[in-house]
């Protein structure tokens, strides 16, 4: 029995080694750190970045503690930038400015994290077809908006800020824009409350961005529906001071019938908004397009082949 015990342990024994026998380890050879971080930085100039990513990740393995750690670090940071990696490269930023708080160019690791989320949402869909990115989930916006101002706040004086404080007004025009598109949608979804604390958000927090009468149209808006008479026309009142010549056109438009949602408002009156009262918007005359749209059930069906065009004269 002793004799079978000890013939089985042999037996598993040499099962296990057996894999190690036949397998092909190769071992790295040991490269110098001073090498390795040149033969990285010679793969970035050639626009190498998958080479030149592992070389850095190398050279940070083998050599933790060397002279050129900390930069190859940073180094990572624009190689998983350029090699179109964002979640490595945002990583490899959180990890350095946790690291490294004191660094000489920790400056230059808040900018390439605020770049890196900047540039996430530019794909060949939003360069070549006609995306509105202001509808778009601002998650990414939000990260460089908030990378970029830690940058700025802290290095006011860094060679990277100028650019950031650019970039920074980008940025809040998109947020801005996105609020209201989010105001826009609860009024037509009747969440009157939800759509005017949108509006109020643009109003104390991006009062300076092309977004802010819209974000005061969604106010008196709302707070009309409401009910809210003296909140409506205060908010009116600084609208047309500040903004004279905008122009507003009602958001809600009512519940749809059925008809109206299945020929996709082809028939609906396109002037039938229900009337915002006591408050009126400013409005201007109306443009010829909105006169053009005023046609008639037959016009709309045979998309005006067979309307009279008005002569030049009577024009």
């Amino acid at each position: 029995m002793r004799i079978t015990k000890i013939t089985a342990v042999l037996i598993l024994s040499l099962v296990m080694s057996a894999c190690s026998w036949f397998e092909d380890v190769t071992v790295a050879p040991d490269i110098p750190e001073q090498q390795l971080y040149q033969e990285a930085i010679q793969a970035m100039d050639e626009e190498n970045f998958e080479v030149a990513i592992e070389k850095l990740q190398l050279l940070e393995s083998r050599y933790p503690f060397g002279r050129y750690s900390e930069q190859a670090q940073l180094e990572l940071i624009f190689a998983y930038f350029s090699n179109y990696e964002p979640e490595a490269a945002r990583a490899s930023a959180d990890r350095f400015i946790r690291l490294h708080p004191n660094h000489a160019n920790i400056d230059y690791a808040y900018y390439l994290k605020g770049l890196t989320a900047f540039e996430q949402d530019i794909s060949w869909i939003t360069q070549y077809l006609p995306v509105d990115e202001t509808q778009r989930d601002p998650g990414a916006a939000l990260d460089s908006f908030e990378s970029f101002s830690t940058l700025v706040n802290r290095y006011p004086n860094s060679q990277y800020a100028p650019d950031a404080q650019k970039r920074m007004v980008y940025l809040k025009n998109r947020l801005a824009a996105y609020e209201v598109h989010v105001g826009r949608y609860y009024i037509q979804r009747e969440a009157f409350v939800a759509a005017v604390n949108r509006g109020r958000y643009v109003i104390e927090n991006m009062q300076e961005t092309p977004a802010t009468p819209d974000a005061l149209a969604i106010m008196v808006e709302g707070y009309t529906r409401l009910g809210q008479q003296k909140l409506a026309a205060d908010t009116l009142t600084v609208l047309n001071q500040n903004f004279p010549d905008y122009q507003y056109r009602p958001i809600f438009k009512g519940e749809k019938t059925l008809f109206d949602a299945a020929t996709f408002d082809l028939f609906s009156d396109a002037e039938a908004a229900p009337e915002i009262a006591p408050v009126r918007m400013k409005r201007s005359a109306k443009t010829e397009t909105e006169k053009a749209d005023e046609r008639s059930v037959f016009s709309r069906m045979t998309f005006g082949i067979f309307d009279d065009e008005e002569p030049e004269a009577a024009k």
